[in-house]
């Protein structure tokens, strides 16, 4: 149960009912932004000039509901093949992904082993509630290690090419939702998670994430949050250099096309899928959508790399930042409060129930 002082209030200043409004928001916000961003998940191809190249042909720009149906054929067979069920006019409950399943997971995790949970412990649970098929790049390799025999760390250093890429960030949401206000706890439990898999910055970058969505509980602004984040990790690894440097040219007054342009310069030759490049992208829609949710999910998208994974965390976020009654209903209502998801015995749960669960789990506090 969420510990509540004499004043009704928890730890991180909020009382249980804007608490559970935060929460809510949360797995609100990760819904619709990886919603958002599914038809174009596609790094490589749906860079940040043709995602805007769509959305200009079909009368979509400024960006401020799902993305439309294509304007022609040729961009309807470069869409994710999901497409049908993520665009505007067509959202019946969200579609399965994995940046939504392993919120699910990790919130199953809670309630099974509580905040003392092992990293093997998180082994085990792929193994009896996750199918293999749908788990992908450094979870997949884990998964096989796993499988294999093999025990954390191992599971997440051999024969695994994607120990940096974003697959660790993804799975942090749950540990900043059930540690509101204390952005070095839910770090600590991230990092626990993460190393199953992950290494260097695949694992900074789920302690960063985590750490932010904590943050956004008690900051007042968006980049609040981020210099919260800021302290749960090493000031000198790249992630930490490459998230620092977008939060110096929002500073400086450099638009958000110029401060992408920058940093895809910085990041160039990593890869779409890996967390630093995916970061910047991140910070900026983080920064630039001022704490307004539907245009931070918007900028996030529009820029590009892992579209969905990138509007789901800044979705999260932001919807922390608002709560969910904030949230404009053409985002929150096409959601039917329903899931589809992988993860054994949670397929069509319901969101207000997932969220529920998870202010039960909620430990605030200040640290």
């Amino acid at each position: 149960m969420t510990a509540l002082d004499d004043s009704g209030l928890d730890g991180s200043g909020l009382d249980r009912s804007e608490l559970g409004d935060r929460v809510l928001g949360g797995w609100l916000g990760r819904i619709a932004g990886n919603m958002l961003g599914k038809p174009v998940e596609r790094g490589d191809f749906w860079t940040r000039a043709r995602i805007d190249r769509y959305l200009r042909a079909a009368d979509a720009l400024p960006l401020t509901d799902y993305l439309p149906e294509p304007a022609s054929p040729g961009d309807e067979s470069a869409l994710r093949p999901e497409w049908r069920r993520c665009v505007r006019g067509r959202v019946h409950g969200s579609c399965r992904d994995d940046d939504v399943d392993y919120s699910i997971l990790g919130l199953h995790l809670l309630e099974t082993h509580g905040f003392e949970f092992t990293t093997e412990q998180v082994g085990e649970l792929w193994l009896l509630r996750l199918p293999y098929l749908q788990t992908f790049t450094a979870e997949r390799a884990a998964y096989r290690n796993l499988a294999s025999g093999l025990k954390p760390p191992l599971t997440a250093t051999y024969d695994n090419p994607y120990q940096e890429w974003i697959g660790a960030l993804i799975r942090a949401d749950v540990f900043g939702w059930t540690s509101p206000g204390a952005p070095r706890r839910a770090a600590a439990l991230a990092r626990r998670d993460a190393v199953l898999s992950h290494t260097g910055n695949g694992v900074y970058g789920a302690m960063w994430a985590a750490a932010l969505v904590s943050a956004a509980f008690t900051a007042p602004s968006p980049r609040a949050a981020l210099d919260a984040s800021l302290t749960v990790f090493p000031a000198s690894s790249r992630l930490a250099r490459t998230v620092r440097h977008a939060m110096s040219l929002h500073e400086a007054g450099l638009s958000w096309e110029e401060s992408l342009d920058t940093l895809g310069e910085e990041t160039a030759g990593l890869g779409w899928i890996h967390t630093v490049p995916n970061a910047a992208v991140l910070t900026a829609g983080l920064l630039y959508g001022e704490g307004d949710f539907t245009r931070t999910i918007a900028l996030t998208v529009r820029g590009g790399l892992d579209t969905d994974s990138n509007g789901a965390t800044a979705g999260s976020v932001a919807g922390v930042l608002c709560g969910a009654a904030a949230i404009p209903a053409r985002w929150r209502e096409p959601l039917e409060d329903r899931v589809s998801s992988a993860v054994f015995g949670f397929d069509g749960a319901r969101i207000s129930e997932l969220a529920a669960r998870t202010v039960e789990l909620a430990r605030p506090g200040s640290g």
